[in-house]
C-alpha cells in the first residue's frame, strides 16, 4: 500500500515542539522507537535531513526549518477551513495557542483565559510567556497579547484592551537606606534595576504635573529581562524599578513598594490582543479575545 502523502507530518511537529524524541513519544502516546523510525520515514521520503541530533540536543536542519514553517502555515489554513464549517460559531474547541508578555500575562492575561475551560469543554489552551517579539502567524499561534507599538502589517489583526501606565518604585527599606526621593534631581546617586527589553539604560524621562519634560540618568548595575523578577528586586531593596504602574499597585498595597514620584507621569503604552487576519475567525479564538476584553480594564483600573 503506498505511503500516505503526509504521513508523518504530525509527529514532525510534535518532536520539533517538544524538543525531544521522548517527549513527543510521551504526547502522542508512541514508544521512542517509534518515533524515531516515523522520523526515519519521512526523511527518507523528503529525501532530505530534517533534524540534527544527539544524545544532549536536537536542532533543526535548514530543510528541517523550511518545512517546518510550511506545516504551520498549512495547519493553520486547515485550521481556517475547519472554522467555516463551524455553522452558527459552535462551541469553542480544540487547542488554542496563545503569547502573552511575562508579568502581565501571569497576573491578569492568563487567568482570564483559564476561565474559558470551565464553560468550554471542549477547549485545550496551550501559553506561551515571553516578552520577546514574535511572529504570530510564522509561529503558529491563535493570539498574541502585546505591550507597546504594534508592528505596521496587514497580516495582522488587533483590538484594543487599554493603557499601562509607567511609574517608579521601590521598598521602604531602600529609601530609608538611600534617601527619599521628593523632587526628580533626588534621583541622582539612586541605584536602578533596568528592564533590559525597553530600558537597557535607565534614562529615564517623565513629565510633571504640567506636562514639562524632565530627564534623569540614574545608575543600572542590574539589568533583567522580566519586569516580575524587577520588581521582586525591588522589593528586596535592591534599587529603584521602573515598572507598569498595575504591578506597582499590586504591591503598594502589600506593603512591599512605595511608589516614587507619583505625580510625574510617564507617556503609556498601548496594549492589543492581535491575531494572524482571516477571512474568517475560529470560535477559540473569538472566545478568548472576549475574555481577555472583558478583565483588562478592570485590572488597569486600579493603578
Amino acid at each position: 500500500m503506498a505511503t500516505p502523502r503526509f504521513d508523518g507530518v504530525e509527529l514532525f511537529l510534535q518532536i520539533v515542539e517538544s524538543g525531544n524524541l521522548t517527549e513527543a513519544a510521551e504526547r502522542l502516546n508512541l514508544t521512542r522507537s517509534a518515533v524515531g523510525k516515523g522520523l526515519a520515514r519521512l526523511e527518507a521520503r523528503l529525501g532530505t535531513c530534517l533534524l540534527q541530533r544527539s544524545t544532549r540536543r536536537q536542532r533543526l536542519t535548514e530543510d528541517g526549518q523550511a518545512y517546518y514553517e510550511h506545516c504551520l502555515r498549512a495547519l493553520a489554513e486547515l485550521e481556517a477551513a475547519e472554522s467555516v464549517l463551524e455553522s452558527g460559531r459552535q462551541q469553542p474547541r480544540g487547542r488554542l495557542r496563545a503569547s502573552l508578555p511575562l508579568a502581565f500575562g501571569h497576573h491578569y492575561a492568563a487567568p482570564a483565559l483559564w476561565g474559558l475551560m470551565d464553560r468550554f469543554a471542549e477547549l485545550e489552551i496551550e501559553i506561551s510567556f515571553a516578552d520577546r517579539l514574535i511572529d504570530v502567524a510564522q509561529e503558529g499561534f491563535d493570539l498574541a497579547v502585546r505591550i507597546g507599538p504594534l508592528p505596521d502589517t496587514d497580516r495582522l489583526s488587533a483590538r484594543r484592551l487599554g493603557e499601562q501606565a509607567i511609574g517608579l518604585a521601590a521598598s521602604s527599606a531602600y529609601l530609608q537606606r538611600i534617601g527619599r526621593i521628593e523632587r526628580i534631581e533626588d534621583l541622582a546617586g539612586h541605584r536602578g534595576i533596568a528592564y533590559r527589553c525597553t530600558h537597557p539604560r535607565l534614562d529615564w524621562e517623565l513629565n510633571d504635573a504640567q506636562g514639562r519634560p524632565h530627564r534623569a540618568r540614574v545608575a543600572s548595575p542590574l539589568m533583567m529581562d522580566d519586569l516580575q523578577a524587577v520588581a521582586d528586586a525591588a522589593i528586596a531593596g535592591v534599587g529603584l524599578a521602573w515598572l507598569p504602574s498595575w504591578l506597582i499597585a499590586h504591591y503598594v498595597l502589600r506593603g512591599q513598594l512605595e511608589a516614587v514620584l507619583p505625580s510625574f507621569r510617564v507617556q503609556p503604552s498601548p496594549i492589543h490582543v492581535i491575531w494572524p487576519t482571516a477571512a474568517h475567525m475560529p470560535a477559540k479564538t473569538r472566545c478568548a479575545i472576549d475574555a481577555l476584553v472583558a478583565a483588562t480594564p478592570s485590572c488597569l483600573a486600579g493603578s
